[in-house]
């Protein structure tokens, strides 16, 4: 079994890899601002610098929520939130529409935990485009959520896949695995369960995560 000190230095790990691109932008951005004099490539510049920084922002409200203890909210998280962080890092994936399904307006941390996680993993699979749904549900006391890839190419390892289901050996627990494993653990906590599915260009992610009573309805 993964330590917890273990787990959260993997997901740092990936949390590094993710930022190294846009914060490198960043950098480099800077660095040829303070040398350039022509108007024309300056506004340019600019125009990067803004475009890593929102980057830079859009990941780090991604990580809070999907990560971290997403502090400023209560024990529920409102939809929006989950939906604009998603939509957010969408545009980094090329050719994508998503489209949500959620009716409820808020639900418990770790079921949105679950849910970006899940949707992340869908998104990185449409590797030539496609679309994303993205739905949830209570149910008898429980919230049910789906992530749903369709595009003319899946790209899926199913480590991943058996990371969902509490199947990787500890050696097999990497960065890339680590937040499936991670979501894996929170299901487990619950109660619940993950699965996906993987067909002809479709992959279904999915979760039921029974609610704490206090959360119920």
């Amino acid at each position: 079994m993964t330590s917890q000190t273990d787990l959260a230095a993997l997901l740092c790990s990936r949390l590094c890899h993710d930022m190294l691109s846009p914060v490198g932008a960043l950098a480099n951005g800077l660095e040829l601002l303070a040398e350039e004099q022509d108007p024309e490539m300056r506004a340019r510049c600019m125009e990067l610098l803004e475009q890593s920084a929102r980057i830079s922002t859009d990941k780090l409200k991604f990580f809070r929520l999907a990560f971290g203890a997403a502090g400023g909210f209560g024990e529920a998280i409102p939809i929006d939130e989950a939906q604009s962080v998603i939509d957010a890092l969408a545009p980094e994936a090329k050719r994508v529409t998503i489209n949500w399904a959620i009716a409820e307006p808020s639900l418990p941390k770790p079921a949105v935990k679950v849910l970006l996680n899940l949707a992340q993993i869908a998104l990185d699979a449409l590797v030539r485009g496609g679309t994303l749904d993205i739905g949830a549900e209570r149910r008898d006391g429980a919230v049910e959520i789906v992530a749903r890839a369709r595009g003319d190419r899946i790209a899926f390892d199913e480590t991943i896949g058996r990371a969902l289901q509490g199947d990787l050996a500890q050696a097999e627990i990497t960065s890339r695995t680590a937040a499936a494993h991670m979501i894996a653990l929170v299901a487990e906590e619950l109660d619940g369960g993950l699965q996906y599915k993987l067909g002809d260009g479709v992959l279904v992610l999915g979760a039921v995560l029974p609610e704490p009573e206090g959360l119920i309805g």
